[in-house]
């Protein structure tokens, strides 16, 4: 499992980096500005989306419903539950890409009030997001080709695919003199990607004889089983994709800026998501289903702890750097072109509302791994809707005082009752023990955190001091000084309170 965790990481990390040059190529060329905003709105809305249907239900349905199949009765049955899927999803995504792009402007005046009062934004936003939307049809037919290859324990493309849409969005941004505005350069470059992620996958599949077909439609057992687990999963992935909905909307209304201030923080807090949260959910879901098809419950189980260590290991320095230096990452990152240095103190307060809330991001793929790998996708809803509750309605109560930050601290505490619910319902199944062990390992990485925390924040007073004369890259600098003084302290710390044997016995285990 260890050798897929650091493929799709791998990947994914390699994805994140050229998303941060990408968005540094954004944050100069288009800063925080009006235009940014509407390419924004353009962005979110495929990616919800996408996140609602694709990536989110669908892979907590598809995956162990393939592998099921698959175990069960073979590579034949497998591919006829594949190629009616695809077949269904094909048909209604194209729908709900027709209904989209003839209603854009309605679309746009729902999703985002704020810009009716802003006509320059508003018709921005309808012509960006009708370039960008087909992407959707294409990254979920990227999502069903990833679920089959993820079974067959091929993770490479799959991870790599979004790397496309950094490379294309900034080759499209260095060619933006011959788009109508930088907006629509971005907008291009996000449909670029898609088609080249569609190619990707599809050629992935193909070689690997698994591609999809389409199939006369037929409702058979499998079939109606995957749309049983596929409700209640849309219901868990739209109640997340909904509060960052309420985001766009409400930010719609706030000072231009807000939106993008949104944007950047996000992006940075996604890098541990990512990289960490994600892929190690992508390979436990099929390990735990595989092992659950096998009637391995204790291998299930001693899997996801495994997860659980692995994930807040590489975690916690992120938790620890977010809360106590948002400043230096933003400026070092992005305080640049149009991006100023008031552009990304915005950020970096917004940055350290969604850090509250990191461990449960990271943690809730590998936390939901436990029902879906029993295809029980109704359970983690009652968590996930119980979260977005709270979370909306404090993002009513909070933006009036604290703007977008208020909307990033909202996002936080809804993910901790989230995550906090869903561990309840797993231990009341049966599925998690909260042993000794486990909280004892909590509480040494909460351990490490404040020690690492209260070295950021030393070595961020030392470079204040010391670099206050530079001119130039004094930003870079401090943060290269962060990086390295982070690094050794949170080594040291893990190897004095959990042990070189308790590293060694993670990684053989895995």
């Amino acid at each position: 499992m260890l050798g897929r965790i650091f493929t799709v990481g791998g990947f994914t990390l390699l994805s994140r980096l050229t998303g941060f040059a990408r968005d540094i190529m954004l944050a100069a060329i288009l800063g925080a500005g009006p235009v940014a905003d509407a390419f924004f709105v353009a962005l979110r809305l495929p990616n919800h989306f996408r996140a609602i249907f694709a990536e989110g239900a669908f892979n907590a349905a598809f995956v162990p419903a393939y592998t099921h199949v698959h175990g069960e009765r073979g590579a034949a049955s497998a591919s006829l539950f594949a190629n009616r899927i695809f077949t269904l999803l094909f048909l209604t995504q194209l729908a709900l890409l027709a209904v989209a792009w003839l209603f854009m402007p309605q679309v746009i005046a729902v999703l985002a009030p704020g810009f009716s009062a802003d006509p320059v934004r508003g018709e921005l936003a309808v012509e960006l997001t009708r370039i960008t939307f087909p992407y959707l049809l294409l990254i979920t037919l990227v999502t069903l080709y990833g679920g089959m290859l993820n079974v067959m324990h091929r993770f490479a493309s799959y991870a790599a695919a979004p790397i496309f849409l950094n490379l294309s969005m900034m080759a499209t941004l260095a060619l933006a003199a011959f788009f109508p505005g930088v907006g629509h350069a971005a907008a291009w470059g996000v449909l670029i990607a898609g088609f080249l992620e569609f190619l990707l996958l599809a050629g992935d599949a193909a070689r690997s004889g698994i591609l999809p077909k389409f199939a006369p439609l037929k409702l058979d057992e499998d079939v109606r089983a995957f749309f049983r687990a596929l409700g209640p999963a849309t219901l868990g992935s739209m109640g997340t994709q909904l509060a960052l909905f309420a985001d766009t909307i409400i930010a719609t209304f706030l000072p231009a800026g807000a939106l993008s201030a949104l944007y950047y923080a996000d992006r940075l807090n996604q890098l541990p998501i990512g990289v960490i949260g994600i892929a190690i959910g992508t390979v436990l879901l099929p390990e735990m289903s595989r092992r659950l098809t096998a009637n391995d419950q204790a291998g299930a189980m001693a899997s996801q702890r495994r997860a659980f260590d692995f994930t807040l290991l590489f975690s916690v320095p992120f938790v620890a750097a977010f809360l106590t230096v948002p400043d230096f990452i933003m400026r070092a990152m992005f305080a640049r072109g149009a991006f100023s240095k008031a552009d990304a103190a915005a950020a970096g307060a917004t940055l350290a509302a969604y850090a509250i809330g990191l461990i449960p991001f990271v943690l809730i793929r590998s936390a939901v791994a436990t029902f879906y790998a029993r295809q029980d996708t109704a359970t983690p809803v009652k968590a996930a809707l119980t979260g977005i509750a709270v979370n909306v309605a404090l993002k009513v109560a909070l933006v009036g005082s604290l703007a977008q930050v208020g909307l990033a601290l909202a996002t936080a505490v809804g993910a901790w009752i989230n995550l906090l619910l869903v561990i309840a319902f797993a231990v009341r199944a049966g599925y998690l023990e909260l042993d000794r062990a486990l909280m004892r390992s909590l509480a040494k990485f909460a351990g490490c955190g404040v020690v690492l925390a209260a070295a950021l924040w030393s070595a961020a007073w030392f470079a204040n001091r010391q670099l206050a004369q530079w001119d130039t890259l004094r930003d870079e600098a401090a943060l290269l000084l962060l990086i390295v003084t982070g690094a050794v302290v949170y080594a040291g710390s893990i190897l004095l309170l959990f042990g070189r044997r308790w590293l060694l016995a993670l990684v053989r285990s895995s």
